[in-house]
């Protein structure tokens, strides 16, 4: 009878978890490039039951073995297995920006942070004070060269996420930059190429918060993606979240439900305790 305590209190732990993650989902709904968290659950290890009136032991030429049959078995509840992130493609959202930066496809962009690189796909980005490409948070968008500086309408970024700049290198200087603003775009140079990197495991990549995810060890460590394998970058857009608020809502429903019904549970098994012990213990 006390199993059933645990059985339910389990199941009353597991939607929690559940209830947890939908709740991050759809405070996240509109943030650019996240990605939804799902919470998997499993059984707790199989009880064997075995017959009680047989010692179900037998001795053989290296010594005894349990021969007592197996009757039937019993679970004993659930238990968080894993609460990994859903990386599914979002849909993307024009913004006109020329800032802004969307994945269509599997991969993530790299920004330098002062904790070391992490990785992103939330593409909303803005010029920082000192010409570099930026997150919100002014944390330095990469390429593979290093930080991306760039001026103001004055840049591009194709589909193989090249970095192009209006201008030309100096002649007395090939190292230095020299802009163009007003020639039309008639000349342009190879500024550098965004550093998109892949993960052998990326669903066991951890969340940094700020849309940056950290590599793990069971993810393995980031790798460059190289050309013909990379996903599409696309300009004045960004990605929106995967998650689907219909469908969230309802999962939270059914969470509702099944945490009344193992309560319930709970709630039936401290009746039957209680009778057991106030009036058949009695007699």
């Amino acid at each position: 009878m006390v199993r059933g305590w645990y059985t339910g209190a389990s199941g009353m732990t597991a939607q929690q978890w559940r209830l947890d993650a939908i709740s991050n989902n759809l405070a996240n709904v509109d943030v650019d490039g996240y990605k939804k968290d799902t919470a998997i659950h499993k059984a707790f290890p199989e009880l064997l039951m075995r017959r009680m009136n047989d010692d179900g032991v037998y001795l053989h030429p290296f010594g005894s073995a349990d021969a007592a049959p197996i009757i039937g078995k019993i679970g004993t509840g659930v238990e968080l297995n894993e609460l990994f992130t859903n990386f599914e493609q979002g849909s993307m959202k024009e913004t006109e920006s020329d800032f802004d930066i969307a994945l269509d496809g599997k991969g993530f962009m790299s920004v330098s942070t002062p904790r070391g690189e992490r990785y992103t796909r939330n593409g909303s980005f803005q010029l920082g004070k000192e010409g570099f490409l930026e997150t919100k948070e002014g944390f330095p968008v990469l390429g593979e060269n290093g930080p991306i500086q760039v001026k103001a309408n004055n840049f591009m970024v194709d589909k193989d996420g090249k970095v192009w700049v209006n201008g030309a290198y100096a002649d007395d200087d090939p190292t230095r930059l020299v802009s163009k603003e007003n020639n039309g775009w008639e000349s342009t140079v190879l500024l550098d190429t965004l550093k998109i990197v892949e993960f052998d495991l990326d669903r066991y990549l951890a969340k940094q918060g700020s849309s940056l995810y950290k590599a793990t060890e069971t993810s393995g460590e980031a790798r460059v993606i190289a050309a013909g394998g990379r996903p599409r970058v696309v300009q004045g857009f960004t990605e929106a979240s995967n998650v689907n608020p219909v469908s969230e809502m309802v999962q939270m429903i059914e969470v509702n439900r099944a945490y009344e019904a193992n309560q319930k549970v709970v709630q039936a098994e401290d009746a039957m305790l209680g009778k057991l012990i106030n009036e058949i213990a009695r007699v």
